[in-house]
């Protein structure tokens, strides 16, 4: 969620609303007169309007302008429930009610989409539709950018718990100081400046799903009190005196080699071995060839649409560049090389031409020739190191060297000979 609009004439509400939402990086736009809300209705776009009910009355004639936004009606104890608004809040606002709000107006603005032609991502398919239906907890490790927690929203969606909360947290994002209390919550007074009570993402998530997104960055001081909830199922907020249980399954995901995380001390066995009952690993995008003009496709569209622009399409050499490249970003940086060519390109047609890849560093075939070897062993080593980069497929690979697929044969015939 990027952008609300908030309609509520209690000057209170208001700036609790404000406040809560402001934390959250979330652009505000507050308007209290009928003459405001039409022109900010009529320029801008919201993900959510939070409305007081006069502003309801303005917004039922304004229907037309807000194509499939979210309402949420805030109400006091004397309105009337209403059917014509997608959520109610009543207030006062609690802390608890306003955070699963917006975790579930965040899960239907960010519908995942996955493509996966490649047989390595069907196989990773079938894995989450076996044990999505399971409470076990589950490991998903791979590079940035290579979809983790879009895995992780399916598994989610296909489990028994999909009814409930799927909370989200950033371990990386999150400070030494301020982890617990997001974690586990905290009572008023519990420490400086807790004015009031904060419920944690494992409460908010109780008979749903958590996903600890780069849980390899959780600080070792914290990690003995998560092991502690997830063998137990339960709890203590920070300033609390009794443990309180639940019922939360776990998603984690890293983009470190965990076994030299818990060699280093980094990250703690024991708690490892707890969050990877089920361990699902997503190969990187230089190795799923098969997905990569598909993504670029839907990504095209996606940005054409987003942008008010004609439709555009690839060129052939615009496909090929994209399936030579290794995308060390992954499918991310595959979507901002596809958001840059739509934008910056005339016409209709993206060509090779205007594709624009950010160098990465040193490639590995940099490496090798750093060695100082013949020609025909820097050849060799290419040949079978792109072939092995497209999983064994000689057509995939044939194109990305730019030779013939009978050439890369009799090419291999030599080297087996």
């Amino acid at each position: 969620m990027k952008k609300v609009l908030i309609i509520e004439r209690q000057i209170p509400d208001r700036e609790f609303l404000i406040n809560y939402l402001g934390k959250k990086s979330i652009q505000i736009v507050s308007v209290e007169e009928g003459s405001s809300l039409f022109e900010q209705l009529h320029h801008h776009s919201f993900d959510a309007i939070f409305t007081d009910l006069k502003g309801l009355e303005l917004i039922k004639r304004a229907k037309k302008l807000l194509p499939q936004t979210p309402l949420i009606f805030l109400k006091k104890a004397s309105d009337k429930s209403r059917k014509d608004v997608d959520v109610t809040l009543e207030k006062p606002f609690e802390l608890g009610c306003l955070e699963n709000l917006f975790a579930k107006i965040q899960m239907q603005k960010e519908q995942p989409v996955l493509i996966a032609k490649s047989a390595s991502m069907q196989k990773v398919l079938r894995q989450v539709e076996k044990v999505a239906t399971s409470h076990a907890n589950i490991f998903i490790c791979g590079q940035s950018g290579t979809g983790k927690e879009v895995i992780a929203s399916m598994i989610h969606a296909g489990s028994k718990r999909a009814s409930f909360p799927f909370i989200r947290v950033n371990c990386a994002a999150l400070s030494d100081t301020l982890i617990e209390s997001e974690f586990f919550g905290h009572e008023r007074g519990a420490f400086t400046g807790a004015h009031h009570r904060r419920i944690g993402r494992f409460e908010l998530s109780d008979r749903g799903t958590l996903l600890l997104d780069e849980v390899s960055e959780i600080p070792a001081s914290l990690q003995a009190k998560l092991l502690r909830v997830v063998q137990e199922q339960e709890f203590e907020r920070v300033g609390a005196a009794h443990p309180i249980p639940i019922d939360v399954r776990l998603i984690s995901t890293s983009n470190r080699d965990m076994k030299v995380a818990i060699q280093s001390k980094v990250f703690r066995e024991d708690l490892y071995y707890r969050l990877n009952v089920i361990p699902i690993y997503l190969p990187p995008l230089q190795n799923r060839l098969e997905d990569i003009s598909p993504l670029a496709a839907h990504f095209l569209k996606e940005v054409c649409g987003k942008n008010q622009m004609a439709e555009k399409i690839l060129s052939k050499k615009a496909k090929k560049k994209l399936l030579e490249y290794r995308w060390p970003g992954n499918i991310r940086q595959l979507r901002n090389v596809i958001e840059h060519a739509a934008i910056t390109s005339d016409g209709e047609c993206i060509d090779e031409k205007h594709l624009f890849f950010e160098e990465m560093g040193s490639s590995e075939d940099e490496s090798i020739l750093e060695g100082g070897l013949c020609l025909k062993e820097v050849e060799k080593r290419h040949i079978l190191s792109t072939l092995k980069g497209c999983q064994g497929n000689r057509t995939y690979a044939a194109e990305r060297l730019g030779i013939s697929v009978r050439t890369l044969r009799n090419k291999l015939k030599t080297y087996s000979g």
